[in-house]
Formats: structure tokens, C-alpha cells, sequence
């Protein structure tokens, strides 16, 4: 059985694993290098690394990385799991140039000081062929969550405000839409190869509900798997994913 947690990741997991299928299928190396920026206490590399893939995380905070390395110990792959402190500003600092075939951005583009030196450093930080995942807050379901909650000046002043916030007390620094982000993608010379809204009903339906309805949690991820794909729900997804793709041949 799914926990509720897998609402929160089970379309970028699903999106992600597929992306690393063709890469594999491409290279014909079973164990791939990743890199996850800003990845925390792994909850994609952990993951990740359950498939056989090399991961390397890249986070500013020490307890994060700690909460890493004890996660993937509890795991069984801590010998594929390297945590280094450090951020998307100098991130050559502790990682190769050009030696991942797959670079994880997820909740970093909203913190950076400029999202598009962020998205170029990962972009650089890929081999020929390999595809970056971004994952970023959405404006549209910002809005959408305070007009709901019955603070609709704060709606207002987050789809007036150039980075999205509905005021001085909004612990997001910064949201986007799907325009902007692929804009960004594109921007660092990649393919968007998908764009996907995640969280687009799971944020909005009482948990209450998810709990005690049999059925309601399958039911649930399904229906986000199925909103996802369609443009018309990314304007009102929680968070926005978006999958660039490099140009050139794969390594063999």
C-alpha cells in the first residue's frame, strides 16, 4: 500500500525513473551518475540509488546531509550515496562539469539569487544526453490555495507580485509558472521534453478523506498521474515539473 507521502513525489518519481529507463537503454551502462541539487535528506536519491544508480547530493545543510547519509544507510545504499555540502551558486566547487548523465534541480530555483545562472549550472553539469529535472512552486496553485482559504487580497497580491508572493510573511522567496520555467530550460540551450503539474489535487482534498475512504489513496494518485500531462491543470498545480533533454550523442 502507498503512503500519503507518494502524492507528493509519485509523478516526478514516475517521470524521472522513465527518463533514466532511455538513458540506460542509450548508454547500455546499468548504474548511471546523478547529481541532486539542493536533494536534503534524500528523498529522491534514496530512492534512486534502491535502482542502482550512483547519486551525489549537493546541500547547504549539514543536517540534511546527516539525515542523508542515515537514511541511506537504513536503505542499504550508502555505498551509492555521497552527500557534499555546498549550493547552486558554486556548484563546481564540489561537483564534476559535465559527468552526470542526470541532474536533479527540485525546490532550488525558488531560493537562488538568479534561477538562470541555477538552471546553467546544472545544465553544465550534464554529459551529452543527459536530462535535467527541474521542480518548482507554482504560482497559479499559490493563488489558488489563499483564494480558497478566504484570504483573496493575499491572492491578489501574489498574482500582482513579479515573484509570486501574497506578502512579507510568505515563506516562498519566489514561484513561477510554466512559461517561465521552461523559458529557463530552453534558455540554458535544453529540449523541454516534458512538463507535468504535480500536487494538483493532493494539497486541496481533506486528508481526512484520503485516510478513511477505502480506495481514496490509489484513486487519488491516479488522478493526479492522469492531470499531470494535461496543460490546463499546470496553472493550478501546487509545484510544476519540467523535463529538459540535451542536445548531442550519449555516451556509450
Amino acid at each position: 500500500m502507498r503512503s500519503r507521502a507518494a502524492l507528493r513525489t509519485a509523478v516526478v518519481r514516475d517521470v524521472l525513473q522513465d527518463a533514466l529507463e532511455r538513458r540506460v537503454k542509450t548508454t547500455g551502462r546499468q548504474a548511471l551518475d546523478v547529481l541532486d541539487t539542493g536533494g536534503g535528506s534524500g528523498n529522491f536519491a534514496v530512492p534512486l540509488a534502491r535502482l542502482g544508480h550512483r547519486v551525489t547530493v549537493v546541500d547547504p545543510s549539514p543536517n540534511a546531509l546527516f539525515a542523508l547519509e542515515r537514511r541511506a544507510a537504513e536503505a542499504g545504499v550508502a555505498d551509492r550515496v555521497q552527500g557534499v555540502q555546498g549550493d547552486a551558486h558554486g556548484l563546481f566547487d564540489v561537483a564534476e562539469r559535465g559527468g552526470y548523465d542526470a541532474v536533479l534541480c527540485h525546490g532550488v530555483l525558488e531560493y537562488v539569487d538568479d534561477p538562470a545562472e541555477g538552471v546553467r549550472n546544472a545544465v553544465a553539469a550534464l554529459r551529452p544526453g543527459g536530462v535535467l529535472s527541474v521542480l518548482a512552486a507554482s504560482l497559479g496553485g499559490a493563488v489558488l490555495a489563499r483564494a480558497l482559504a478566504g484570504h483573496f487580497t493575499e491572492a491578489q497580491q501574489a498574482l500582482d507580485d513579479p515573484n509570486g508572493r501574497w506578502g512579507t510573511g510568505d515563506p516562498m522567496p519566489r514561484r513561477f509558472t510554466a512559461d517561465q520555467l521552461t523559458a529557463l530550460v530552453e534558455g540554458a540551450g535544453l529540449r523541454v521534453g516534458a512538463v507535468h503539474g504535480v500536487r494538483v489535487f493532493a494539497d486541496l482534498v481533506p486528508g481526512v478523506l484520503v485516510d478513511t475512504e477505502p480506495g481514496a489513496l490509489d484513486a487519488l494518485l491516479k488522478l493526479e498521474a492522469a492531470a499531470a500531462e494535461l496543460p490546463a491543470f499546470h496553472s493550478v498545480a501546487t509545484q510544476l515539473h519540467v523535463l529538459g533533454e540535451t542536445e548531442g550523442d550519449s555516451e556509450a
